[in-house]
């Protein structure tokens, strides 16, 4: 089963998708999809152009976000984020892929023990988990590979409650 995290952004979104094989997790592929300058509209296509060609390339089962969050003091950051998650979203539906969020708290509760965890704490355990040999960056790819990584853990803990040890 193919995952695929996604930490949108209108600048750069960063995917990642990682394979869940029996209780085994393993990291297929991760990196950025970038947009130019200029009109949001046109950034909008071109995000939405990258994800059709990494859900082509990889054919994930199911596609995973961050709930969208926003301090009150930010509310146009917040409304930006909403386009960049919506046509990333309606990208997956278009396919048929399944799309879930998680509470940024959580994702790191998931990964960490710890809803607080810093990034660098974050960024440290998706490492680990993953047995990578270098912290993944840019962090917008350390955030998609967390919120994947939250799913599978998601998936694991369910498929243990139900007595069948891999989902």
């Amino acid at each position: 089963m193919l995952i695929l995290g996604i930490d949108p952004g209108l600048r750069c979104t960063g995917f990642g998708g990682i394979e869940l094989v029996g209780a085994q997790v393993r990291l297929r592929e991760a990196g950025v999809i970038r947009t130019g300058g200029g009109a949001l509209s046109g950034r909008l296509c071109e995000l939405t152009r990258g994800l059709r060609e990494v859900i082509s390339a990889f054919t994930p089962a199911i596609m995973v976000v961050e709930s969208l969050y926003s301090h009150y003091k930010h509310p146009p950051t917040a409304i930006l984020m909403g386009h960049a998650r919506g046509v990333l979203i309606a990208a997956a539906a278009e396919e048929d892929i399944p799309v879930i969020d998680y509470p940024a708290t959580r994702i790191k509760k998931s990964l960490t023990g710890n809803g607080r965890a810093s990034k660098l704490q974050m960024q440290r355990t998706i490492l680990s988990q993953l047995r990578l040999t270098k912290m993944p960056e840019p962090a917008d790819v350390a955030d998609a590979l967390a919120v994947a990584l939250c799913h599978a853990n998601v998936l694991l803990h369910e498929a243990r409650l139900a007595g069948r040890g891999t989902p």
